[in-house]
């Protein structure tokens, strides 16, 4: 546990992304909430860890930090349940074709033939992992050890929202439209970023997500089909 910035506090399972650390900051983030320790005014997850901001006004840091310390040695958090209320979430998904124009490359990359490296990513269940670099945006994993693809050494100009991209064990939903090191191998119609909606980020850190293969006419229908883009989800014991 470390300060961050003035009114932070940063609690590290790992200095590299791994399920283990994933699945201790998000169990430790959901106890967290449990406790409703008095002065911790917000909770977040990275990757590999848990954020809390505490109320820039507190007057005794000392025992929230306190509280915080005796949580944390509470428990294995590594061998810890991921948090309850989470959802799994089967999202159709074109792959290849000129909507997604690079899956020949990084199936290349991962040593796959692309219709096998289809499969690969069609037959694992992804952790949402975390929520970032834009509003709902998810990053999952993980892959398969094949898919340590390393990011490519310059930009796609640009992949629109929907975008599905590959690196390092993960894949990325693009939530909005922008420039990207990741490879673009397949595109939905799901919007992880619904700014007019009650709830604008449908997907949460710990959901689960199967992308479905569909083919390029179905597909058609499902982009007219609104922003969940034909995807179902059902609550996870």
């Amino acid at each position: 546990m470390s300060p961050l910035g003035s009114d932070g506090v940063l609690v590290s399972f790992g200095d590299r992304l791994g399920e283990p650390a994933n699945r201790a900051a998000l169990a430790f983030r959901a106890a967290m909430d449990r406790a409703g320790i008095a002065g911790v005014a917000e909770t977040a997850t990275s990757l590999a860890s848990t954020y809390l901001r505490l109320d820039p006004a507190l007057e005794d840091r000392a025992r929230v930090l306190a509280e915080i310390e005796t949580l944390l040695a509470d428990r294995d958090w590594f061998d810890a349940p991921l948090p309850e209320n989470r959802r799994l979430w089967r999202i159709p998904c074109l792959f290849g074709t000129d909507r997604a124009p690079q899956l020949a490359e990084a199936a290349a990359e991962a040593g796959l033939a692309p219709d096998k490296a289809i499969l690969s990513i069609a037959t694992t269940r992804l952790r949402v992992q975390t929520i970032g670099f834009a509003p709902g945006q998810p990053y999952l994993g993980e892959l398969s050890p094949e898919w340590d693809i390393p990011r490519q050494t310059q930009l796609t100009e640009r992949v629109p929202v929907g975008a599905l991209c590959v690196a390092i064990r993960q894949l990325v939903l693009f939530s909005v439209s922008t420039p990207t090191g990741w490879r673009h191998i397949g595109e939905t119609a799901f919007r992880a970023f619904r700014p007019d909606a009650q709830d604008p980020f449908p997907l949460r850190p710990g959901d689960e997500v199967l992308f479905e293969p569909v083919t390029a006419n179905d597909y058609s229908a499902i982009e007219a089909s609104g922003p969940d883009g034909g995807a179902r989800s059902e609550s996870l014991p």
